[in-house]
């Protein structure tokens, strides 16, 4: 099944729903790479041990494939700060998200989010810089990954950097008007800190 070994499907047969894939990829290393160094397949972090954003939304899409939902990712644009990728599903009518953070915030929802606009604007207040500054200015439409499917996207040994370019090249539709980031107050202290518990050295 998609060139999988039987140790890989065996393994993405067990994350059967959206927490449990959650669960794996928060048990995984978070790739501290420099960003852009590397885009992981779904084989190769599942081999390393470990994953960024965009690298955990790749697993996380190949895991919804293999449980018959389609491998959709969405791109989150932000300024003076990293784009962040969702792997994103439905369940009765509503979006959820899976993900991969440096951020306590921005990793899983819960599908109860009737548009994508809406499961968007809830990573805004948990999305932010290291100086504090509310970042996340735009996002994309869902994105199949299956359009990806002639170059192996789920077992390449070749960084995914077609996937990446598409993402950032796709129209993305904004989330507030630059008035509003214009007048957006930085992010309290105790807020800014219950966000980075955890995170691995910048």
């Amino acid at each position: 099944m998609f060139d999988l070994t039987p140790g890989e499907l065996r393994l993405l047969r067990r994350l059967s729903t959206p927490e449990r894939i959650q669960g794996y990829l928060d048990g995984l290393v978070y790739n501290t790479e420099p960003d852009g160094d590397t885009y992981r397949s779904p084989r190769r972090v599942i081999r390393d041990g470990t994953a960024h954003c965009a690298e955990g939304a790749f697993l996380a899409a190949a895991a919804f494939r293999v449980h018959g939902r389609p491998p959709l990712l969405v791109d989150l644009e932000s300024v003076r700060d990293d784009d962040h990728v969702l792997a994103v599903y439905r369940e009765g009518g509503a979006w959820g998200a899976v993900a991969t953070s440096k951020f306590a915030g921005l990793r899983f929802r819960a599908p109860v989010y009737r548009t994508i606009r809406e499961l968007a604007l809830s990573y805004f207040e948990d999305y932010y810089n290291w100086d504090g500054e509310r970042t996340l200015r735009a996002y994309s439409r869902p994105l199949s990954l299956a359009r990806f499917d002639r170059i192996a996207w789920m077992t390449t040994e070749e960084d995914l950097w077609p996937v990446v370019d598409h993402l950032a090249a796709v129209p993305h539709t904004r989330v507030i008007t630059p008035a509003m980031a214009r007048r957006l107050p930085r992010l309290d202290r105790r807020s800014y800190a219950s966000g980075v518990l955890g995170a691995p050295p910048h």
